[in-house]
């Protein structure tokens, strides 16, 4: 049955490693409203996903995102008090770990135990849908051990699951848009075929997805486009009708801005087709979109027009890709640019025959990339002439190298290099410091529709 009273979708995360203090302000934010309401955290990214299931594979109950708990102790009361939902894509790749997590979240806060629902059928990495991805990828196909293999899952799932009384939806890789789409069909209750206010529904995810990109956060540039209070970013609430129109407001009292520009930067972020942005769920076309500011810090989106769900769904793979190697020292003083240089070629020649090496001197040539070492190669000056080269004028800097190599012995070679470059020389190195971590390669693909089975479980 549809509901004509608004709906209101705050988000309190835009990925991984987002701010743990975000959600307070928007959950209370929520409440002051009155209206029916649900909190979103995105975490999930394609690398972040792969990370998990490598988590996952050291540790069976890790493999979910791994602020969970700190994200969620400020709000679950309130949250659970106040009737306001929860959805998240925070179960990464063990949604079923995240949920015992919450439940013990809640026993340790000594709250009534939530009703948690966990999405199913996204994960494609075993045994049984391997002749399924060789189909789609053909050739592309990884030899090497794949890590993840998930498809995009889209809003259906998590409007059932709110229409069956869970508090808190926990998935894995679903669409970002589909985290506030599926509230919106729960609460509104549109046909899935409604494309024009489920395409509108997406956009308000699209705009919410990122957290305080749309709030002013990525937007900020000192001078050129300023934004007052960037310490204390509010994050974004969209305001949802019946039609699927938003507005897109933030908590009172924090900062950063929402204007046309911050919502304009967000609506067009990763959008590779502005007439045709494929989702799980609908095709949105935001050609004929209109965005207007209504009141300060509230801009409204209107306009945008749906078309019919693709009839496949992507998948994205990760697999085993060697590893990656990095090194940095610091050299600094007279002749600090030439003993760095000095230093690269000895690594260089150290290192040679294990592939090509990234050089970089950091704040140098780091930034803008010289992945061609033409700057690094070209003859510096005389350290005492009066050129006006800006290479001249370096007293401090940092020598970075990288390397990825399949093999990890090969790969260890360059961090005790670097390391050794203490005492072996140039003079004055300090600071070194080393990583080494497993490198993944990605490939994706489309895959019917139908062989994805999307479901959801209520936890006890």
């Amino acid at each position: 049955m549809a509901n004509n009273t608004h709906l209101r979708v705050g988000c309190a995360a835009g990925f991984s490693g987002d701010r743990t203090d975000a959600a307070l302000p928007v959950v209370q934010a929520l409440i002051a409203s009155g209206q029916p309401s649900v909190l979103i955290f995105e975490t999930l990214a394609e690398r972040t996903l792969a990370l998990a299931q490598l988590a996952r594979r050291t540790d069976p109950d890790a493999g979910y995102e791994p602020l969970l708990a700190d994200l969620l102790r400020p709000v679950l009361g309130l949250c659970l008090a106040h009737g306001v939902r929860i959805v998240s894509n925070f179960g990464a790749a063990n949604p079923h770990g995240a949920a015992r997590r919450i439940q013990a979240l809640a026993a340790e806060l000594g709250l009534a135990r939530p009703r948690i629902a966990v999405l199913q059928g996204d994960d494609l990495s075993g045994p049984a849908h391997r002749a399924l991805l060789q189909d789609a990828l053909g050739s592309a196909m990884p030899t090497e051990p794949i890590v993840s293999a998930n498809a995009y899952i889209g809003a259906q799932a998590i409007a059932d699951a709110l229409r069956a009384g869970a508090d808190i939806v926990v998935c894995g890789r679903v669409a970002d848009p589909s985290l506030v789409l599926g509230p919106a069909l729960a609460h509104y209750g549109w046909a899935l075929d409604d494309w024009d206010r489920l395409a509108r529904a997406t956009m308000a995810g699209h705009l919410l997805e990122c957290g305080a990109q749309v709030t002013g956060g990525y937007f900020a540039d000192p001078g050129y486009k300023d934004v007052p209070g960037l310490a204390q970013l509010g994050y974004p609430i969209a305001e949802i009708d019946a039609d699927g129109h938003c507005t897109i407001t933030k908590p009172p009292g924090t900062g950063g801005r929402i204007d046309e520009r911050t919502v304009k930067e967000q609506l067009l972020y990763e959008l590779h087709d502005p007439a045709a942005y494929l989702t799980p769920d609908v095709v949105a076309d935001i050609t004929r979109a209109r965005v207007q500011a209504v009141g300060p810090d509230a801009v409204r989106l209107t306009g945008v027009q749906g078309h019919a769900q693709p009839a496949t769904l992507k998948v994205n793979v990760c697999f085993e890709s060697g590893w990656f190697a990095e090194g940095e020292i610091s050299y600094a003083g007279p002749r600090a640019q030439a003993r760095a240089r000095l230093a690269g070629e000895v690594l260089r020649e150290r290192l040679a025959g294990l592939g090509p090496l990234r050089i970089d001197l950091i704040g140098v040539t780091s930034i803008f990339g010289d992945d061609t070492s033409r700057w690094l190669d070209a003859p510096a000056s005389d350290s005492n002439s009066n050129s006006g080269d800006a290479r001249n004028d370096v007293r401090d800097v940092r020598l970075r190298v990288a390397l990825q190599h399949r093999d990890h012995a090969s790969a260890q070679r360059l961090v005790r290099e670097v390391t050794a470059l203490y005492t072996c020389g140039p003079a004055g190195g300090g600071g070194v410091r080393t990583a080494m971590r497993p490198r993944l390669g990605t490939v994706s693909c489309l895959v019917p529709r139908d062989a994805v089975a999307v479901r959801f479980e209520m936890v006890d």
